[in-house]
């Protein structure tokens, strides 16, 4: 009898101790690959398996159920993981709920489809969020004017903003490659289909596209960018019925005193900004800090805003990481004024130095935006024919984890927001 008793006690309490849950650390010691491991959450996800997103408890790591199939995936794609019991389970959600933790659970509820706004046969240095989304393994499909203006972006939860001139100007790679095949190309291909698409300039269809975007958003769409995307859509807006485009770009002259034309109540999150009218210049306005900044690649960081996991979820959640301090980087759009972003849109990352803004948020309607500065945030100062960047060798980048914390940012259950 006592031999029974001793048994059934054993396999009680062991059963009690059994694994039932699965954590994906993402703190800096925790993960070996922390951009795979928002691929093997997504992944989760596709599978109609919900994921709690622990805000601030070991850098937003991620809570799953204890499965077979989940727990290979992370091997073959090389994500740590640690199996927890359920009463360790509970300890740790127990410790997030409590009011004296800045920490969080958020629900993860649905895979969000995504889609990238780019045009077909772009380079493999052209865009950082493809090149991480293939390399988290994360599913996306490519769009474009055509799509955008036939109204498909209602078929998707996620919209990122390829590294995209807005305004008409090719990129004011005017100066530089002007005569180059690939401009002289790609200016061919976008006139060619401005006129399929019944537009007489491609500023013009490029104006409609913008409309089109912000109304995906205002609708409820969200929606990321990054580098000229940012500023140039917001310029665009602005520029609404307004010619801003010198002849080499559109066949005629830009129309008389248009600065005190552009309406800045259109944009998302810019205003009082000056165009830059010479087309030699490689600089949409004065938004980008670009040619204003004096620092050296060595001591160029931004630091993370913190954020209450309990009150403010939504930001809390954008900028997860297992750092707060960040590599800067540049690009055409390489920062953001601070005196020109409007006073309702959320800076999150800045650099301390010269107090310009990196990563910004905002809400337009029903919909979010976020925007973020520079081109690649593991190539400081990446060059047109560069080679692309192979995310193989920065597995723990914080500055790409901030562009996949948007991407997951959708599946999250979220109370309703203010218009």
């Amino acid at each position: 009898m006592t031999r029974l008793i001793i048994l059934v006690s054993f396999l009680f309490f062991g059963f009690q101790a059994s694994a039932s849950y699965i954590l994906i650390p993402m703190d800096a010691d925790g993960q070996k690959e922390h951009l795979k491991a928002y691929g093997i959450t997504y992944w989760t996800l596709e599978r109609q398996v919900k994921v709690k997103w622990l805000l601030n408890y070991r850098g937003g790591s991620f809570l799953l159920p204890d499965s077979e199939e989940i727990k290979r995936e992370c091997q073959i794609r090389g994500v740590s993981f640690e199996i927890l019991s359920d009463s360790k389970t509970e300890e740790i959600l127990e410790l997030i709920a409590s009011p004296s933790q800045n920490m969080e659970a958020v629900s993860l509820e649905k895979a969000p489809k995504i889609a990238v706004y780019s045009p077909l046969g772009n380079q493999p240095w052209d865009d950082a969020v493809t090149m991480v989304l293939t390399y988290a393994e994360i599913p996306y499909e490519t769009i474009y004017d055509e799509q955008v203006v036939g109204d498909e972006l209602l078929l998707y939860d996620w919209l990122h903003l390829h590294h995209e001139d807005f305004t008409g100007q090719y990129g004011k790679f005017y100066r530089s490659y002007r005569s180059a095949p690939w401009y002289i190309e790609e200016k061919r291909k976008a006139e060619e289909l401005a006129a399929k698409m019944g537009y007489t300039k491609v500023s013009e269809a490029k104006r409609d596209v913008s409309l089109k975007i912000r109304d995906y958003v205002v609708g409820g769409g969200f929606m990321f960018a990054m580098c000229s995307a940012t500023d140039s859509f917001d310029i665009a807006l602005a520029a609404e019925g307004v010619d801003i485009c010198e002849p080499m770009f559109d066949g005629d002259p830009s129309e008389a005193g248009y600065q005190n034309k552009i309406d800045d109540k259109k944009t998302f999150a810019f205003k009082n900004f000056t165009l830059e009218r010479s087309p030699m210049i490689y600089e949409f306005s004065s938004i980008d800090m670009t040619r204003k900044r004096k620092i050296p690649k060595e001591t160029d960081y931004f630091s993370l805003m913190d954020y209450s996991a309990k009150w403010d979820p939504i930001p809390c959640m954008l900028v997860q990481n297992h750092t707060s301090l960040v590599k800067g980087f540049m690009g055409q759009t390489t920062s953001y004024e601070p005196n020109e972003i409007k006073s309702n849109v959320l800076v999150m990352g800045a650099n301390k130095t010269n107090g310009e803004a990196k990563y910004i948020h905002g809400i337009k309607g029903k919909g979010f935006f976020t925007f973020y500065g520079g081109h690649d945030p593991e190539d400081y100062q990446h060059r047109v024919g560069d080679a692309k960047t192979e995310l193989a060798l920065h597995p723990q980048s914080p500055g790409y984890r901030l562009i996949l914390n948007n991407v997951l940012f959708p599946a999250a259950k979220k109370k309703k927001q203010k218009t």
